[in-house]
């Protein structure tokens, strides 16, 4: 009991944090998902597209009145937060006013931008059907902040739970909760994106992987699967990275395995983890052919012609490329000057693998993502931000971990690191 008292403490006080910004955190793509809650809600296209604009223009309108305040010249000057959402529904409704003109109607999302655009959010209806019941009760506004209070306070839940699937003591596994709130983890959750579910998903096959390593085969392969299907719904390439990423550590473990006991065949719970891994990949491909998502060249222009806004590269690979080793030099060097998040990575590294010699390859697998999503996307405009976020797992799990090999006796220390 007072280890779930301290969990909801944990989780009521950072909810009660976010009471600071219930506004000011929606991005351009929120309108899009609040559209398509709205129209699976029952919404026609002009009212789906009246509650997404004010959801949005009203959070532009409270972040320029925040930054108002607290310019050196302009905070005695009257608020702008009038002008700004005015301005911003005033473009808005001109976009989608063209473009139901021009017969833009079909799709789930109100038409703010391209058919050709739009569709890359029609086939990510995972977050929206979680969003769908908050807005519909709720009302925008509050309806989108406690859905993301939910989303992020469960994601700092479940590294609890995965800490003491894998046997760390309580005021371990509560660090690793304080720290998926106080880190980045935290703070990207919340915004009305699909980032906090992806974060909240791939623990949750983590905490399956941590099941079957401790003799919960059946358990853990249902969580493992059931996240990956769930991922599919909310971003169908962040699955697949994670069957990828997964699958790879489970090959790892096995090659450990066969050289630390010569002739000892692969343990069962790995070769399970390893099916449901592999069915992830190849699920994933199928499905998404068969249901004719945008391939991943349709994912090239998109990042090349800057959301179709520009005419089609003819030669999208070899530019993306380019753009590939130009992004990573840049990013190296950035992280290079403020290196916190590379040395989280190592000290999360570190105390996984040390403290956990086996499942801390699946938490570098998990992390693993974050980094191929990143990849997928060299923007060096959001670098550091959403697209990568998932990475932080590894110091989120990892550095508990590292302070219980840093405090722990050396007695029990040496039968945890055999575990």
């Amino acid at each position: 009991m007072r280890a779930r008292t301290w969990v909801v403490l944990l989780a009521v006080g950072f909810a009660l944090c976010q009471l600071t910004a219930v506004t000011g955190r929606a991005t351009p793509d929120t309108k899009n998902y609040v559209s398509y809650a709205l129209t699976l809600g029952g919404a026609g296209v002009r009212e789906s597209a009246a509650g997404a604009i004010d959801h949005y223009c009203g959070s532009r309108a409270a972040t320029a009145e925040r930054d108002r305040s607290v310019d050196v010249v302009r905070f005695r000057a009257p608020s702008p937060a009038g002008r700004v959402a005015e301005e911003c529904r005033r473009e808005l409704w001109r976009k989608v006013d063209r473009r139901l003109a021009a017969g833009q109607t079909g799709g789930p999302i109100a038409p703010f931008t391209s058919a050709r655009f739009l569709r890359i959010f029609e086939v990510r209806p995972g977050y929206p059907v979680f969003l769908t019941p908050f807005v519909t009760v709720f009302g925008v506004t509050w309806g989108v902040w406690l859905a993301s209070v939910l989303i992020a306070a469960a994601g700092g839940v479940l590294a609890f739970l995965v800490l003491r699937a894998v046997r760390a003591p309580v005021p371990v596994a509560l660090t690793g909760q304080a720290l998926y709130y106080v880190l980045p983890c935290g703070a990207t959750a919340m915004r009305p994106m699909t980032e906090g579910l992806l974060l909240a998903l791939t623990l949750a096959a983590l905490w399956g992987c941590a099941l079957a390593a401790r003799g919960r085969p059946r358990a853990g392969a249902l969580l493992v699967g059931g996240a990956s299907a769930a991922l599919f719904t909310v971003k169908h390439s962040q699955a697949l990275f994670l069957g990828v990423c997964l699958t790879g550590a489970c090959a790892v473990v096995a090659v450990r395995g066969a050289r630390r006991e010569s002739g000892a065949g692969v343990e069962p719970w790995v070769r399970v983890v390893g099916a449901v891994s592999v069915g992830a990949v190849v699920g994933t491909l199928l499905l998404a052919r068969l249901l004719r998502y945008p391939a991943a060249t349709e994912s090239l222009q998109d990042l090349l012609t800057d959301h179709f806004t520009r005419p089609d590269r003819a030669r999208p690979w070899p530019e993306f490329l380019h753009l590939e080793v130009d992004f990573w030099v840049e990013w190296g060097r950035r992280q290079l000057t403020q290196p916190l998040f590379l040395t989280a990575l190592a000290a999360g590294a570190w105390g996984a693998v040390r403290q956990r010699p086996v499942f801390g390859w699946f938490v570098v697998a998990g992390a693993c993502t974050g980094l191929l999503n990143q990849a997928g996307h060299p923007d060096i405009t959001i670098w550091g931000d959403r697209l990568i976020v998932v990475a932080w797992l590894l110091p989120v799990l990892g550095l508990p971990l590292l302070l219980e090999r840093l405090t722990a006796p050396r007695a029990s220390l040496d039968v945890v690191t055999a575990s």
